[in-house]
C-alpha cells in the first residue's frame, strides 16, 4: 500500500502530525502498536489529572469544616474506584483520537514500523505477521517510556515505575520518590494527599530544579506542609527489596544512611524510544537517544522526519503537537514557522500548581542581561484567600532595557490555567508597562499577573 504520508506512533505528535497532513489533502496512515494516544492519553498527562482530581476532592472533604461545612463519618479512599475513573477517562480520550483519525480518513495500521528505506516500512502486529507499506514521507513520533536505573531495577511491586503508580489498587503505608521533576512531585502529592507517608529524594540542590529557585523554595514548604519528606542534594546509590521492604541507601552532607519504605517510585527522567526502528540501516544520525533533525524536524535522509520526544527538544505534548503541525507544513509546502522553544509553557499539577514560561531569574543573569522583578504573593489576593488557597505567588521577568517580558513563573491555584496569558505576553513582545494598564477581571486569581507587572516599576496598588 502507498500513502503519500506515513506516521509511526499515535501519541500528541503522531495523531497530530496524521490529522494535519490529512487536512492537507494528504493520503495518510498511522502506525501504532499500543493504545491510541500514546502514552500521554493513556499512561501520562490525562490518567495522571484524573487520580489528581481524586486528590482534590479528597483534600477538600478532609478539610470540609475550613469551609463551614460538617461531614459525618469517616472519608475514606477507595483507590479501586479511583483507579477505575481515572482508567475510564483515559479510555475516553483514547477513543476520541480513534474517532478524529477516523473522521479525518486516516488509516490506522496496527503493529510496529521499521525503516526499511527507499520510502518504505515494515509492520509487524502481535500476532507476527508482517506488511510492507510505502510512503513519500515517513515521519517518526515513537515518544519515551520511563528510564531505569541500573541500581534501581524497577520489578512492578516494590519498585515501581509512573506506569505503575497510575493503578496502584492498594495503598502502601510509605513511599519513597526518586526524583521531584513533574512526575515525581505529581505523584508524591498524589499518594501523600491520600495518606501515604511520602519521601520525595532529590539529587539537585533544589526540589523541581528546573523552575524558578522561588518557586523551588515555596514548593519544598508547600509540601513540608503536606508533611511530605524533601530530601535535596542526596544521592540514591542503591535500592533493594528485604522481607518485603524497600532499603534505600542514600548519601548526601550527613554521610550515607539508609532509609525504608513500602514501595519506591522511580521518577527519574525518560528514554526515548528510537530502538528497533531501523535508524542504523537506514542511516538516520542520532545522537545517543535523540534523532538530530533541523528546524522543521527532517533528518539526515531524504523523506524521513522525526518529532517530539525522540528529538532533543523539550519532552512535552505540546512540543510534540506544535513540532508536528510545523514538520507537516514544511512537507506539504506550506509556509510555516519553526517551533519557538523559548516561549513553551510548562505545568506541574500538584497543589499548589506550578506553570512557568521563559527565563528563571538564574539563567537571565547568567546571560548577563539587567532585570526588573514584579512578584505578587496570592496572600494578598480577594479571590485566593476567599477560596482558602493562598499558598503562592505570580512572579514575572523583564528586561530592563526594553521592559519585554522574558520569563513568568506561578504557584499557586489553577496557575496552569494562567499561565496562557504571559505565554503570548512574552511571544508578542508585551511589556510590563502595557501589561499593567490592561484591565483584569475583579476577583481573579490573573489579576495577580497586573499587579506583578505593576510590582516590577514599584507601583503595585494591592502589594502588602
Amino acid at each position: 500500500m502507498k500513502y503519500d504520508i506515513i506516521v509511526i506512533g499515535s501519541g500528541p505528535g503522531g495523531y497530530v502530525a496524521a490529522i494535519k497532513a490529512a487536512q492537507l489533502g494528504k493520503k495518510v496512515a498511522v502506525i501504532e502498536r499500543s493504545e491510541l494516544g500514546g502514552v500521554c492519553l493513556n499512561w501520562g498527562c490525562i490518567p495522571t489529572k484524573a487520580l489528581m482530581k481524586s486528590a482534590q476532592v479528597f483534600n477538600y472533604i478532609t478539610k470540609a469544616s475550613h469551609y463551614g461545612i460538617s461531614v459525618e463519618g469517616s472519608v475514606n479512599a477507595d483507590m479501586d474506584k479511583i483507579v477505575d475513573r481515572s482508567r475510564g477517562v483515559a479510555d475516553t480520550m483514547s477513543k476520541g483520537v480513534s474517532f478524529l483519525l477516523s473522521k479525518n480518513g486516516v488509516e490506522i495500521i496496527v503493529g510496529s514500523g521499521k525503516l526499511l528505506g527507499e520510502g518504505r516500512v515494515e509492520v509487524v502486529n502481535a500476532e507476527g505477521e508482517q506488511t510492507i507499506v510505502e510512503a513519500d514521507s515517513i515521519v517518526l513520533a515513537t515518544g519515551a517510556r520511563p528510564r531505569e536505573m541500573p541500581f534501581m531495577k524497577v520489578d512492578g511491586k516494590n519498585i515501581i515505575s509512573s506506569k505503575d503508580a497510575l493503578v496502584l489498587r492498594e495503598l502502601p503505608q510509605s513511599m519513597i520518590v526518586v526524583g521531584s521533576g513533574a512526575i515525581g512531585s505529581e505523584f508524591a502529592y498524589l499518594y501523600a494527599t491520600l495518606g501515604v507517608k511520602v519521601s520525595v529524594v532529590e539529587y539537585l540542590p533544589n526540589m523541581m530544579p528546573l523552575e524558578d529557585e522561588d518557586v523551588s523554595k515555596q514548593m519544598e514548604r508547600s509540601f513540608r506542609k503536606l508533611r511530605v519528606g524533601v530530601l535535596t542534594s542526596t544521592t540514591v546509590k542503591n535500592v533493594e527489596v528485604v522481607d518485603g521492604k524497600c532499603r534505600v541507601l542514600i548519601e548526601n552532607k550527613k554521610g550515607e544512611q539508609v532509609i525504608e519504605s513500602d514501595i519506591v517510585l522511580s521518577a527519574v527522567g525518560i528514554k526515548s524510544n528510537i530502538e528497533n526502528l531501523g535508524l542504523e540501516e537506514v542511516g538516520v544520525a542520532f545522537d545517543r537517544d535523540k534523532i538530530v533533525v533541523d528546524q522543521y524536524g527532517a533528518t539526515n535522509i531524504k523523506g524521513i522526519y522525526a518529532i517530539g520526544d525522540i528529538v532533543a527538544t523539550p519532552a512535552l505534548a505540546h512540543v510534540a503537537s506544535a513540532e508536528a503541525i510545523c514538520c507537516i507544513e514544511s512537507i506539504c509546502g506550506v509556509e510555516t514557522q519553526p517551533v519557538d522553544y523559548t516561549t513553551i509553557p510548562s505545568c506541574v499539577y500538584t497543589s499548589p500548581e506550578v506553570a512557568s514560561v521563559g527565563m528563571t531569574e538564574k539563567q537571565a543573569k547568567a546571560e548577563g542581561i539587567e532585570i526588573r522583578v514584579g512578584k505578587f504573593p496570592f496572600t494578598a489576593s480577594g479571590k485566593a484567600t476567599s477560596a482558602g488557597d493562598r499558598d503562592g505567588f505570580t512572579k514575572l521577568i523583564f528586561e530592563a532595557s526594553s521592559d519585554k517580558l522574558i520569563g513568568a513563573h506561578f504557584v499557586g491555584a489553577n496557575v496552569t490555567e494562567m499561565i496562557a496569558e504571559p505565554t503570548v505576553a512574552k511571544a508578542l513582545g508585551v511589556t510590563a508597562s502595557q501589561l499593567a494598564k490592561i484591565v483584569h477581571p475583579h476577583p481573579t486569581m490573573s489579576e495577580a499577573v497586573m499587579e506583578a507587572a505593576e510590582a516590577s516599576h514599584g507601583v503595585s496598588i494591592h502589594l502588602l
